[in-house]
């Protein structure tokens, strides 16, 4: 039987019409490779939903391996999440029009998780295919960090053997068009990305110790 491997994305938000996070996951929709194989799910731009849809899609698929996929315009490369907070404080509105301000992802939880990907064996990996990649230390307070919060918080409960994280991306170059200076990345590079993500996680279970921090 095959492993599986969830990857989600997002609905686009904030009067984008598109959005890289869905495009790259969907475009993966069905790859098999080895003992794996994946299943792609969108989820909602909205406070509350998007978590549900989040435990509805682990529930249902009982995966090995979930990488939640969010767009970060203004980011330059391929963000490997290192942490996920327990706080919703939404720069901007959701999809409903909600914009939660300073309220725990779930009341009494812990302040933080950590992904459980081998966070630094696929920057590795990506860098040396040759695509801009980084640990970064922070996934934001706003429905990505509280897909990345409710997904890990999921994991702790059940006691389960899935490993789970989040991966931030840039825009997609025609949205770049519209946002001038910012940067972008075509759509190959973010599925190519997303392929050695699901590659290096399989062949570690125990992450590659280098220096991932920042000195700010």
């Amino acid at each position: 039987m095959k492993k599986i491997i969830l990857l989600t994305g997002f609905e686009p938000f904030n009067q984008e019409t598109i959005n890289p996070s869905w495009e790259a996951v969907r475009a993966l929709q069905g790859w098999h490779e080895g003992d794996f194989v994946v299943h792609a799910r969108q989820l909602p731009c909205v406070f509350g939903q998007a978590k549900k849809a989040m435990h509805q899609a682990v529930e249902e698929l009982q995966p090995s391996i979930v990488i939640a996929v969010g767009q970060a315009g203004g980011r330059v490369d391929l963000s490997i999440e290192r942490v996920a907070i327990n706080v919703d404080d939404a720069p901007i509105a959701d999809n409903q029009m909600r914009q939660i301000v300073d309220q725990p992802i779930v009341t009494g939880g812990p302040a933080a998780y950590f992904s459980t990907l081998p966070i630094k064996a696929i920057v590795q990996a990506l860098r040396e295919a040759g695509l801009p990649s980084s640990v970064s230390q922070s996934a934001g307070t706003f429905v990505c960090n509280h897909v990345f919060y409710g997904l890990m918080h999921q994991a702790s409960e059940w006691g389960t053997t899935m490993r789970a994280g989040f991966i931030h991306i840039p825009y997609l170059p025609q949205q770049a068009a519209r946002h001038p200076g910012a940067a972008s990345m075509r759509l190959d590079d973010m599925v190519e990305g997303l392929r050695i993500a699901i590659r290096t996680t399989l062949a570690h279970t125990v992450d590659v110790r280098e220096a991932g921090g920042l000195t700010h």
